[in-house]
């Protein structure tokens, strides 16, 4: 059966793709801000990927909207993406990047991407993507071997094992360039941050919140870097090098 995008919300469970405490006042912005503006592709993609088993893995439409307008304002070409799932966050990426644009995208499962891939094709964007699949810590430390890949982004999302941001921190940072950003997702980890030891969490959420935690620290205390964590979706925390 088709999917109608229009009336597909950003997943299977709002209370898992944001902070608001109010799942109306989170409809309100989507319906008021962020679904009236969103782009016909991403709409389209928004649809399918409400259709994918763990959909609430998906960048939320608002986030997508947020990322989109960042990436014009710092004026990013050169761009990488850890964790693609079926490509929201990208296509949100690629629709904002210049004609020349270039997207490093990293993946363990092409299955998904190749969900989106048609809508990406049909958007006129799919020439901005390299896509590789597999881990991404082997990439990067090959990358890092590399000394003309020092400093090369302008911008790096992070959206992919928990368990791994602060092994990735150690190797993008000195992949973008001085004045780039970083972008962390989930660094509120479904508000489980603030929570205490005891509380009655779920056991996957309860398992990288400890991750999280350190990695929340780590950022706090880099030197490298300025940092604004935003409660956007599922916390985002962006960073931006300034040596």
């Amino acid at each position: 059966m088709a999917v109608n995008a229009e009336t597909i919300t950003d997943s299977t469970n709002q209370k898992f793709t944001s902070l608001l405490q109010s799942d109306a006042l989170y409809q309100y912005i989507l319906e008021t801000s962020v679904y009236p503006r969103e782009p016909e592709p991403l709409k389209e993609l928004r649809g399918v990927t409400a259709t994918v088993e763990r959909s609430h893995m998906a960048t939320t439409a608002h986030g997508g909207q947020f990322l989109n307008m960042l990436l014009k304002l710092v004026n990013a070409k050169n761009t990488m993406e850890i964790g693609v799932f079926t490509g929201y966050s990208l296509l949100s990426t690629a629709l904002a990047l210049p004609d020349d644009g270039k997207i490093l995208a990293m993946d363990i499962n092409r299955e998904n991407y190749e969900k989106g891939l048609p809508i990406i094709e049909k958007a006129g964007v799919a020439h901005k993507i390299d896509f590789k699949e597999g881990l991404a810590l082997p990439i990067l430390d090959q990358m890092i071997a590399d000394k003309t890949c020092h400093g090369k982004f302008d911008f790096i999302f992070v959206d992919a094992d928990k368990d791994n941001y602060i092994n990735y921190h150690k190797r993008i940072i000195d992949l973008v360039k001085v004045g780039g950003l970083i972008g962390y997702d989930n660094t509120l980890w479904k508000g489980s941050v603030a929570t205490p030891p005891d509380a009655p969490i779920p056991p996957y959420v309860q398992y990288y919140k400890a991750f999280i935690l350190e990695f929340n620290k780590a950022l706090a205390v880099d030197s490298r870097i300025e940092i604004c964590m935003v409660p956007l979706g599922d916390g985002i925390t962006y960073c931006r090098r300034i040596h």
